[in-house]
This record gives C-alpha cells, structure tokens and sequence, in this order.
C-alpha cells in the first residue's frame, strides 16, 4: 500500500510529528494514513491516485496543525515544495490542503467545514484515531503532557466552548472524554466510520464506569 511514490510525504511527516509526546507522533498519522484508505477502499470504487491522495492527507494532516507547530506558513511551504505534492493536479493539490487545513476537530467547533469524500474518510479515520484503547492512552498522554489532573471531581465538564477556549482551559483528563470524545460517534461522515466509533465508543464507556466505580470504592473507604 505504502510503495507509492511518496517517501518524501513520509519524510515530512516524521521530521515534523516524530517523537511527539501529546499522541500526535507519526506512528499516529501513520495509524490514520492506512485506516483511512482501509475504509475508503471497502465502500467505494477507487484508482490507485484515490489511494495515493489519501496517504499524502493521512500522513500530513498533523504537520500543520496549530497544537503543534507556531509556523504554519513555513510548513505550508514545505508541503508545497514536495514531490508528490508537485506532482499532483491543481484540483488535487486544492483537495489535499483543503483537507489537512480544515479537518481538525477544534477548525469545525463553530461551523462545520464540508470536505471532499476522500476527506470526510481521512478525517473520520482521525477522529476514531481518538477513540478505543489507543484513544484512552492518547488522551492521557496529550493530558499528562499539558499538565491536566487525571481526575478532580470538583471540576465539571463543559461543553459548547470556542476554538480558544478549548484549546487553553486547563480541564482533567476524564473531562476531555465528556467535552470531546464521547461526542465523535455523531460527528461521524461515513457508514463505516459510523459503525467503527460505536464500538470505540462502546469500548470507552466501558473503561469510564471502571475508572469511575474504582474511583468511588477509594473514596468510600476514607
């Protein structure tokens, strides 16, 4: 799948999200590159440029993401200067930034941005990336390294918030699975997307009635 001609699309995305602490490493773009064309492939009739189009989104969608870089420009720059990406047809080319710019959860807080097909799919694949056991330990990782407790009961989840507001309220870990992840089910493009994030989220669910439970025997027993 991934002997396509785009080993400096890969080149990029390690040099850019790498060893990335908070769970947006590359083995995450990586995850959401391969996942996204495996549901792609399964729902509909696909050329081998379909397939191509989806890795480059996949792989690069991270690398201009305001969480994890201050010069988004300058990525931008170095996205355009690839190979792969020259190579691609102007309407691809609009196709591929339009995703990676706009398929972030925090971009669509306000108003829903509409993507392409091929990029409802990356981002759907992004969005179960959050979900599941490697969405448990994400949020954790990406709570740790930005300082949130696990848990504080005394601070309540909240919800409808703005894209600053979201990005720099100081919360706890089990919050974020209230204010975001257990909401990615609906927003959800695809069938198979859909059917995915009901078992993720079902699995998450399970995981917080434990945390929760374990939680309270603690507490009562003081």
């Amino acid at each position: 799948m991934i002997n396509m001609n785009i080993e400096d699309v890969l080149e990029l995305s390690k040099k850019e999200l790498g060893a990335d602490p908070t769970g947006h490493d590359f083995f995450h773009a990586e995850r959401v590159a391969k996942l996204a064309v495996s549901l792609y492939t399964k729902n509909n009739s696909y050329t081998e440029q379909d397939v191509k189009l989806l890795l480059i989104m996949g792989y690069l969608h991270d690398v201009i993401d305001d969480k994890l870089t201050d010069d988004i420009p300058g990525k931008i720059n170095e996205i355009l200067s690839l190979r792969s990406i020259e190579e691609l047809k102007p309407e691809e080319l609009a196709e591929v930034m339009d995703t990676i710019k706009n398929m972030s959860y925090s971009r669509n807080l306000s108003d829903t941005h509409h993507l392409s097909l091929k990029g409802q799919y990356v981002q759907d694949a992004d969005r179960l990336d959050a979900l599941g056991a490697i969405g448990i330990a994400r949020a954790f990782a990406y709570g740790g390294h930005h300082g949130n407790l696990i848990y504080n009961p005394t601070i309540k989840p909240t919800t409808n918030i703005s894209k600053e507001a979201y990005r720099n309220k100081k919360s706890t870990t089990i919050n974020h699975f209230y204010e975001k992840l257990l909401n990615l089910e609906n927003s959800m493009n695809t069938s198979a997307g859909k059917m995915m994030a009901e078992k993720r989220t079902r699995y998450m669910k399970s995981f917080l009635s434990e945390f929760l439970k374990e939680w309270g025997e603690i507490i009562d027993e003081k």
